[in-house]
């Protein structure tokens, strides 16, 4: 009687996490995202403790471990992370005009850079790491 008992949790038991992982996106799907949202490097990923995760390198090239929803596939960097490289920095400010970009970083949070504005003026500028928009100017 025990071990059908003991059984029958395993079975129910199985049964529920089967469930739960056809509810939830794929290991292709999830490595997909990671990548469209600028992730690279992408390994370890794994179905634990009911969401993925996985360790990859950001844009900015950081190491960093992400957990993912397995419904919505929305990300959850250990630490903030930026979608844009060093690159696209770069290409975004001199599309918007800004000439002899130079420090550029990534810093709390945003991208810093020192560069001319389209006037000529030396300014600091401080960048949304996912869109590339100037949040701030000194």
């Amino acid at each position: 009687m025990k071990t059908t008992i003991a059984s029958l949790a395993i079975v129910l038991a199985l049964g529920t996490s089967t469930v739960m992982a056809q509810d939830a996106l794929t290991e292709r799907q999830i490595n997909t995202q990671l990548e469209q949202q600028g992730y690279t490097k992408i390994h370890d990923l794994k179905f634990k403790d009911g969401v993925w995760q996985a360790t990859a390198r950001s844009a900015d090239g950081t190491k960093v471990d992400v957990k993912v929803d397995p419904k919505t596939g929305q990300t959850y960097p250990e630490k903030q992370v930026s979608r844009l490289s060093e690159r696209d920095v770069k290409a975004s400010l001199s599309t918007q005009g800004y000439t002899h970009v130079h420090d550029v970083g990534f810093k709390d949070g945003v991208w810093r850079a020192k560069a001319e504005n389209p006037a000529g003026a030396d300014v600091k500028l401080q960048i949304d790491p996912q869109s590339g928009r100037i949040v701030g100017t000194n």
